[in-house]
């Protein structure tokens, strides 16, 4: 149980990668608030954190809102400790060309990423601090590539991974550690771009050397259980490919 005491908020977890993260975590013994805008998700995930043995919270939150932010953060503290590890999976996604992109759409992205990421931040810093505690955002791949389609997601992608290098620099004074991930894993939002899109999934697949998706809690929860936990110390403001050694520039 190398998390023993760790109190862990988890954005984006009710479903996908965000909760495989959330499972992950509470199986090393984390404290677990599961984020999220859908409270019935996040119910359901801490629900199942619970009959695992773990100790988890339900909190709807959108990271879009300051005070939604500020009051999920009051929460957690109130029921589970300070956070000492903060995860940042929640983003909400929208694909077109950049000739049909609304400011509207660009602003959601925006709003839901790299700043509701920035938002939890700030909100969890003095605990962080006093916990020297760890941040972990997610990242995309995409943000690597200049694929047709992708411009918000990719472009709000790189500008987290950037923001999460400068929170590094800066917090590192006060033993707060910020690293990001560029996973790849299945999950329902994988799995609604395959159903669109006949034969993608098979070929997103065959270029992938180790042959297969992500496991959501398995691979991508795992690598992050060792990014919060003692192990990685020594380790901050980097991204961790975890991808299955996926070329993105192919």
């Amino acid at each position: 149980m190398i998390l023993d005491g760790t109190v862990a908020l988890v954005t984006g977890a009710g479903q996908g990668v965000g909760r495989g993260i959330a499972l992950a975590l509470a199986a090393e013994g984390a404290r677990v608030a599961v984020v999220g805008r859908t409270a019935t998700k996040c119910q359901a995930v801490a629900a199942e954190i619970a009959e695992r043995g773990g100790q988890a919270i339900a909190v709807a939150a959108d990271v879009a809102r300051r005070s939604d932010v500020d009051a999920c953060v009051a929460a957690a503290r109130a029921q589970l400790g300070p956070i000492s590890c903060l995860v940042n999976a929640a983003q909400q996604t929208h694909y077109s060309s950049l000739r049909k992109l609304t400011e509207d759409d660009l602003d959601a992205v925006w709003q839901s990423g790299a700043v509701g990421s920035l938002r939890m931040m700030q909100a969890c810093f003095e605990d962080l601090r006093a916990t020297r505690g760890s941040v972990v955002n997610v990242g995309s791949g995409s943000g690597l590539t200049a694929r047709p389609a992708m411009g918000a997601y990719a472009a709000v992608k790189e500008a987290l991974r950037t923001m999460s290098r400068v929170a590094a620099a800066e917090w590192g004074r006060y033993g707060i550690r910020v690293n990001v991930i560029c996973p790849l894993a299945s999950s329902p939002g994988m799995d609604s771009w395959m159903g669109d899109l006949p034969g993608a999934g098979e070929q997103l697949v065959s270029q992938v050397p180790l042959g297969r998706l992500g496991d959501a809690e398995g691979d991508i929860g795992r690598a992050v259980v060792f990014l919060a936990g003692p192990d990685s110390g020594y380790i901050t403001g980097t991204t961790m490919m975890i991808d299955g050694g996926y070329d993105y520039l192919r």
